[in-house]
């Protein structure tokens, strides 16, 4: 394949990759930032760097895992410029985790204090629970996003999970379940 067809091939494929996970990618953001005019940034940011690196040539081997670790990154590269959050602003705009990821959160559980709840995490397991109740991926794939051991990753997330309960039953006496 010449040098200008494989040029083509190439944006073509990023720009299927785009439509692909940009929403995706955008949540992630949204979930971390609590902002949705920062999320549109952190998610053009992702793009243009994960560009950077695709016309640099670098091999990437699992495209959905590189973008989330570059989105992971800006979000960090944005907080330790500003450390600004505020998940409340999300619940004002609509945003419902209980449409997100294959956990439901039930009983009389508010979604406000679910967030807020999600907030109070550090940031380690904060990462890990809306990777996977949120963004709804799997262990593996938080794994390689991070780039850590898989176990390592299943324990934040059990770990995690087990603290957001245990926030969210000090929110309100009602049993919660995620």
């Amino acid at each position: 394949m010449g040098g200008r067809t494989m040029k083509k091939k190439i944006e073509k494929d990023f720009a299927a990759a785009y439509d692909q996970h940009a929403d995706a990618i955008f949540r992630h953001c949204y979930t971390r930032t609590g902002n949705r005019a920062l999320a549109r940034d952190l998610t053009q940011e992702t793009f243009l760097r994960a560009w950077g690196s695709v016309a640099e040539g670098a091999a990437i081997e699992n495209l959905r895992a590189f973008l989330y670790r570059v989105a992971t990154n800006a979000v960090i590269d944005h907080v330790r410029k500003a450390k600004e959050y505020s998940l409340d602003t999300m619940m004002d705009e609509g945003f419902d985790p209980a449409s997100r990821g294959h956990y439901a959160i039930t009983a009389r559980a508010d979604y406000g204090d679910f967030m807020r709840a999600l907030t109070r995490l550090d940031d380690m397991h904060k990462t890990v629970v809306t990777m996977r109740l949120i963004d709804d991926m799997s262990p593996r794939e938080i794994a390689k996003i991070l780039n850590e051991p898989e176990n390592t990753v299943s324990v934040r997330i059990h770990r995690g999970i087990k603290k957001l309960k245990e926030l969210l039953s000090q929110t309100d006496s009602t049993t919660k379940t995620i």
